[in-house]
């Protein structure tokens, strides 16, 4: 029996998606909820998966096509992988045979895009799919180094003219990918179309350090493991801040203010394909122990590409921390349409005046973006002020004073 493989139904925040990458080409054998290729949205990398054990039949939509919310993409056919040789007259017309010094080459575009990315020839891999088919795997497992057939002809030229390694001058040219864009629009359109201005405070990590060193044990073992990091900290900070200052929570629609009387606070997390936010909802009703367990969940979802397109719309304000990879300083750039997002960087000592003595201090720069159209100069300092004595004096985030 065969059925239809049709692209996820797509929430009406996204428009349509990309083929990214097909894991399985017509003719190699699936097992159900095995993985056949990956879609790319502006938002999150999604997952089809065999619908049964069988085996893909036909593929409708290479790599790169532009697909619709449910759009089929393929044919799929369950039971036993069919042994007999590939029909040349059935594969897809992305799969026509490729020549290479007079050798007829059939090749998958995954298989052809990643052995042009590394420089391998096609003709030194022997293909283990259908019919001979060079699978991306195949070209993975190949070795990067020419062919030894073609080695001995270029190696009189080399001797002849060397080049040296230092004198190399590459350049290399690869499509943006469809999250990578979208972060681009995103970015340019908050620096174009609002008042973006950045106000900076510092705050002495001390007390929330000491007390992690003294409950860090006793907080692992009551959560069940879950690990007492800063980011609960900040996350319960930014709540009580956010409950004095609604404006920060505001965003702007058209000429509205739209006030929310709920937190949902983005976590910034980065991955190999960009930076995504996923959203703590309702985080004014969230513990520490749940703040930690939701943002440590997103990170390793992130990480795998498992977060769902849900997870990462919304949000009322966003927290970036840049001091994971060492910043000291920086101007983060609204999530639109919030008006404001918390930059946390890296802890470092620093001689600081206490009580009329110089002590050694574990600083941390604070900064917070936001938009001067709804929030004004003394509403985002207050806000910031408000955040450094929460986490300068933890107690006041429990008591909520």
């Amino acid at each position: 029996m065969t059925t239809d493989i049709k692209a996820p139904t797509f929430p009406e925040s996204v428009q349509d998606g990309t083929v990214a990458t097909w894991h399985k080409q017509p003719g190699e054998a699936c097992s159900r909820d095995e993985l056949i290729v990956d879609i790319e949205t502006d938002k999150v990398v999604l997952e089809v998966v065999a619908p049964a054990d069988g085996q893909l039949v036909e593929i409708f939509k290479n790599e790169g096509d532009v697909i619709e919310s449910a759009e089929v993409i393929a044919k799929f056919k369950e039971g036993a992988v069919d042994s007999a040789p590939a029909d040349t007259e059935s594969a897809p017309a992305s799969e026509t045979p490729s020549h290479s010094g007079g050798d007829d080459i059939v090749a998958a575009p995954a298989a052809r895009k990643l052995a042009a990315e590394k420089g391998i020839e096609l003709s030194s891999i022997k293909g283990t799919g259908k019919g001979g088919l060079i699978t991306k795997a195949d070209v993975e497992g190949a070795k990067v180094s020419a062919p030894a057939s073609k080695a001995s002809a270029p190696a009189k030229v080399a001797e002849a003219a060397p080049v040296s390694a230092a004198g190399l001058r590459e350049e290399k040219r690869v499509p943006m990918t469809r999250l990578r864009s979208r972060i681009a629009e995103r970015l340019l359109d908050a620096t174009n179309n609002t008042a973006m201005l950045t106000t900076f405070n510092e705050v002495d990590m001390g007390p929330v350090m000491e007390l992690r060193a003294d409950y860090k044990a006793l907080f692992e073992k009551t959560h069940n493991g879950t690990r007492l990091g800063f980011m609960g900290f900040f996350v319960k900070a930014a709540v009580e801040a956010l409950r004095r200052f609604p404006a920060v929570n505001a965003s702007i629609d058209g000429k509205d203010i739209v006030y929310h009387n709920f937190q949902d606070i983005g976590v910034a997390v980065s991955t190999e394909k960009g930076l995504v936010v996923p959203v703590l909802r309702d985080s004014e009703n969230l513990s520490i122990a749940d703040i930690e367990n939701g943002v440590r969940d997103f990170g390793l979802r992130a990480r795998d590409g498992k977060l769902g397109i849900e997870e990462m719309t919304g949000g009322t304000f966003t927290i970036t921390n840049g001091g994971v990879f060492g910043s000291l300083l920086s101007t983060p750039i609204l999530n639109p349409p919030q008006s404001a997002i918390l930059g946390m960087h890296k802890i470092q000592e620093r001689p600081m005046a206490v009580n009329g003595e110089v002590k050694i201090r574990p600083m941390m720069y604070l900064a917070l973006s936001y938009d001067h159209r709804i929030i004004d100069g003394k509403e985002a300092v207050q806000f910031l002020v408000a955040i450094k004595d929460l986490l300068e004096d933890p107690a006041r985030i429990l008591l909520e004073v």
